[in-house]
């Protein structure tokens, strides 16, 4: 919702704008023409309409860029693209049957309205061409692709809206839903019941002697090493205060502070049965309750249709003057800090709002930025002395036969690292380049420093090897301890399954539950009107609980292993059906929309399916995967 207030609050541009967007286009001439798909074999072809190898490339290329250019299978990333295409294929194909279209009216105001190709709001035609040239595209091909989108939003939005909940299905979710359940549990817990029984050393020397490839430490090697540190080098430097203040003077408009407002909401949002007359008695409801004193965040979490910003006690950030919808910004012009307003009225419902934060042009003290105006006079320099002490560091590692000159030489400190495994270790050594470098001939069996190695922008290392430490199963006499702990986890977790398959099968039989627990010193644990969403109790237990079928015979009992060990024996006693009348309106409200758009999307997927199903689609790299 927040990202919708911030795309949505430019102001509508003057209509006479689309009258001359077809004239401004034209004036680029041919020229245009920077993208376009040449000619290019297809690489599938559906109910006779073939899509390029071009096509597909440009629609990758998207995707990539759309996925931040994540590392992806290109195999899979060329299926994935291709179905897309083939998808928007039948789509427009069953649009172009139906005689579906989208005016150019259309397309040239959705063209002037996107804010990609605005200068402070208002369209300008130089940006949009060179916004569309830099995404692959001319001005026709931008056009076309923009209208093919709007048509099949068009369709997919005629499913999403198309849908509806009915009562009686309402009642039947809202009874799964806020359906809660009363139980008791026994919790047998791993730990202490196999005290008294001793572990022998026969029973340790049979593990460890079937067990080798768990006590068998990985080949490693044990390493000297120096750092050089762009951050220590900056220690080096002293810079004078009076070079600090002079340089502050220089820059003070740079430490401006801005003229910014904070805000938080409440949203009603109209849609379904909430109209806009609903929506401003609902805020008025809101508002009161603010002013009488209640917690603005927890109004919002309960009440507010935006719960993104509920569950920041309704903050929806900062604004410049421009980030929010006109009639927000403004009532936030008219509120002293922490007032409430009266309801505001936008194209996303009636909000109620209330000024946080109100920060005036002012200058930040010398004090909150002399630590930063000291690092960027430094930074020239360290710059410098960290480039040629890396050169000297190199030359030296290379012309030596060990750390101890780099050391003297530049300062450095020479550490080491024992039994660093080829997998990597923790801190510097999880670095996988060094742990390259250590394993290395050069390093590892001619025995010479590395080259420098530069660890991200402020560290670099040059390494040597003192020992090779070869594979080897550990001693016994070094594992004891451990061998000891697995062993007694084993036996713990097995006395633990055998009580709880007796109390289980005692329960089961009718017979004498609560002796048994009274002798292993274990108790009921009572949970009443517990929901699926409770957590009052262990989460496993819950969902196990909520696993359990409902009998009118009486209790019914389970039992589930949780992850950590633990036993549980369940007693299912009661199930509560629940009810729409305990979900207040606007969560109501929220569930209902959620439902319709889930089976709008459902309905969508099925007509996609029955597309691709009756079209004749032949593409070879669907067809390789098959």
């Amino acid at each position: 919702m927040l990202q919708d207030l911030r795309e949505n609050s430019q102001g509508v541009i003057a209509k006479v704008i689309i009258g001359f967007i077809v004239a401004i286009f034209a004036l680029t001439g041919v020229e245009w023409l920077i993208g376009g798909f040449i000619a290019s074999p297809p690489v599938a072809e559906i109910n006779g309409e073939e899509i390029t190898e071009a096509q597909l490339q440009f629609n990758i290329q998207n995707l990539l860029a759309s996925l931040g250019g994540a590392d992806i299978d290109q195999e899979l990333l060329e299926q994935v693209a291709l179905n897309q295409l083939i998808e928007e294929t039948v789509l427009k194909q069953s649009a172009d049957r139906a005689g579906m279209i989208v005016s150019s009216d259309r397309v040239d105001r959705a063209i002037i309205e996107n804010p990609s190709f605005q200068i402070n709001g208002v369209f300008d035609s130089d940006l949009a061409v060179r916004t569309m040239a830099s995404q692959g595209y001319n001005i026709p091909l931008y056009r076309q692709a923009l209208s093919q989108s709007m048509l099949l939003g068009q369709i997919a939005n005629a499913y999403s809206a198309s849908n509806f909940i009915t009562d009686s299905e309402l009642e039947s979710i809202a009874e799964l839903m806020q359906q809660t359940r009363d139980f008791r549990y026994v919790s047998i817990t791993m730990g202490t019941r196999t005290l008294g029984n001793a572990i022998s050393q026969e029973e340790i020397q049979r593990y460890y002697d079937e067990n080798p490839a768990e006590f068998t430490q990985e080949e490693s090697a044990n390493i000297n090493y120096v750092v050089l540190d762009r951050n220590a080098i900056a220690e080096e430097i002293q810079v004078d205060e009076a070079e600090i203040r002079a340089q502050y003077e220089a820059q003070r408009a740079d430490f401006e502070g801005s003229s910014e407002k904070r805000a938080s909401h409440i949203l009603f949002e109209f849609g379904g049965s909430m109209d806009e007359a609903a929506a401003m008695e609902l805020a008025a409801t809101a508002r009161q309750r603010l002013l009488d004193g209640e917690d603005f965040g927890a109004v919002a979490l309960e009440m507010s249709s935006d719960t993104v910003s509920a569950e920041e006690s309704g903050d929806i950030g900062y604004t410049d003057g421009s980030a929010f919808p006109q009639p927000i910004e403004a009532v936030l012009e008219t509120l002293a800090l922490n007032e409430i307003s009266e309801p505001v009225v936008t194209e996303f419902g009636v909000h109620v709002v209330k000024l946080t934060e109100d920060a005036e042009n002012v200058y930040q003290a010398f004090e909150e930025v002399s630590d930063r105006i000291e690092r960027e006079l430094k930074s020239a320099e360290v710059d410098l002395l960290f480039a040629e002490r890396i050169e000297d560091m190199s030359n030296l590692a290379f012309e030596t036969g060990d750390l101890i000159t780099i050391s003297e030489q530049l300062g450095l400190e020479i550490q080491s690292a024992d039994s660093v495994p080829r997998a990597g270790s923790s801190g510097l050594f999880a670095n996988q380049a060094l742990v390259t470098a250590a394993f290395s001939d050069e390093v590892m069996l001619e025995g010479n420093n590395s080259d420098v190695i530069e660890i991200g922008d402020n560290q670099a290392v040059v390494l040597r090897v003192q020992r090779f430490n070869e594979s080897a199963i550990r001693p016994l006499d070094d594992v004891i301890g451990e061998i000891s702990v697995i062993l007694r986890t084993q036996m713990e977790r097995e006395a633990v399954e055998s009580l709880g398959e007796e109390l289980l099968i005692t329960a089961e039989e009718g017979g004498d539950v609560d002796s048994l627990l009274a002798d292993n010193e274990l108790v009921w644990l009572n949970a009443e009107n517990i929901s699926r969403n409770d957590f009052s109790v262990n989460r496993e237990v819950i969902d196990h609980a909520f696993t359990m079928a409902a009998t009118e015979g009486g209790p019914i009992v389970s039992s589930v292993s949780l992850a950590n060990g633990t036993f549980v024996l369940v007693e299912l006693n009661q199930v509560n059906p629940g009810e729409v009348s305990a979900i207040p309106e606007p969560e109501r409200n929220r569930l209902v929309d959620s439902l319709q758009s889930d089976l709008g999307v459902s309905d969508y997927q099925s007509f996609l399916v029955s597309l691709r199903e009756s079209s004749d689609i032949s593409a070879a790299i669907l067809e390789e995967v098959l």
